[in-house]
């Protein structure tokens, strides 16, 4: 057994200190007698006033061990793994809630699309360690580079459109992935970013986070959402389609200049391929490490505490006292 913070039971002599030093509290009103009156001590009030006391003092040391947070070493276990850091790259602005992709006969949002084929996309990736960037008018890191890939795609469920604001800022979304994978020993490094517009926002240009991600060794791939269709029909009628301002040029310089690839995905079945074909691009170098996870005992002492603490509470002055009718 170990303790991730021992230096918490520096805290144990904190309520004996504070009793010894801060000043008593001031006397109240007395009752004077005309006669001195010797008055015996309750033997039982007494008994139960030493209880109360160590009662207090164990919940203290329980509360103070559980701040400490006691560890226990699990066994080690053996975890195989890729040798790939793979950031996703999410695009949430206002314009990914536009519904104009398709999954079979059914039409969703450019962002359900994503969160659909993302997840299953993530799932997939065992043995890689991946993280998770949204980005609208800011970029914003939902997930640090981790082999819990159940973690990410729950990040990715719980995303919307619009929490990172409703304009598209792709640099700054590609300064900031490329920040948190080069951070990690050499291996492959590979960004995916998903978007459906152009860049309207952030303080780098696209094209300049591209040579940063370059010199960084982070290849991008690049995916393109929405629909290409100039018109949709719906009831024999012809409507306009949402109005498409994916910057193609850019999202292809981008992905070339690094490396990587650009994909077009007007609909689910494209984005699945484009997915499929990126998993396919990258080369895999797989390894094993050991893993020694700790157990946490905490929730233990930190129970007991409370526990104590409810038994110390007044609990007789909560009766409901008998009215008696005059």
């Amino acid at each position: 057994m170990t303790f991730a913070w021992p230096w918490m039971f520096l805290l144990l002599p904190l309520p004996w200190l504070v009793w010894k030093f801060l000043p008593p509290a001031a006397p109240g009103a007395a009752l004077h007698l005309p006669q001195p009156v010797v008055l015996a001590p309750h033997a039982a009030a007494a008994h139960i006033r030493n209880w109360r006391v160590w009662m207090a003092a164990l919940a203290w040391v329980l509360l103070v061990g559980a701040a400490a947070r006691p560890q226990q070493p699990a066994p080690p276990q053996a975890i195989t793994h890729t040798g790939r850091a793979l950031m996703l790259a999410v695009d949430c602005s206002g314009s990914m809630a536009i519904e104009d992709m398709r999954f079979g006969d059914t039409v969703v949002s450019r962002f359900a699309a994503v969160k659909a084929i993302a997840q299953r996309f993530i799932k997939q990736r065992s043995g890689d360690d991946v993280g998770l960037v949204l980005f609208g008018t800011q970029a914003y890191l939902m997930t640090p580079m981790t082999f819990d890939v159940d973690a990410i795609a729950k990040q990715m469920d719980g995303a919307a459109v619009g929490l990172a604001g409703r304009e598209t800022a792709i640099g700054d979304a590609i300064v900031l992935a490329v920040k948190h994978l080069s951070a990690l020993p050499a291996r492959a490094r590979v960004l995916v970013l998903l978007t459906d517009g152009v860049n309207t926002a952030g303080n780098v240009a696209p094209l300049d986070a591209a040579k940063l991600a370059k010199a960084a060794g982070v290849r991008i791939y690049t995916i393109g959402v929405g629909s290409s269709a100039q018109t949709l029909s719906a009831f024999g009628f012809q409507f306009p389609a949402p109005d498409n301002q994916l910057d193609v040029q850019v999202l292809t310089q981008i992905a070339d200049a690094t490396g990587g690839r650009f994909f077009r995905a007007s609909d689910g079945g494209q984005l699945a391929q484009a997915y499929h074909a990126i998993d396919t691009l990258e080369p895999l170098a797989t390894g094993r490490s050991l893993l020694r996870p700790d157990h946490e005992w905490y929730p233990w002492p930190l129970a007991l505490a409370l526990l104590l603490g409810c038994a110390l509470l007044p609990w007789g002055g909560w009766r409901t006292r008998k009215v008696v009718p005059a």
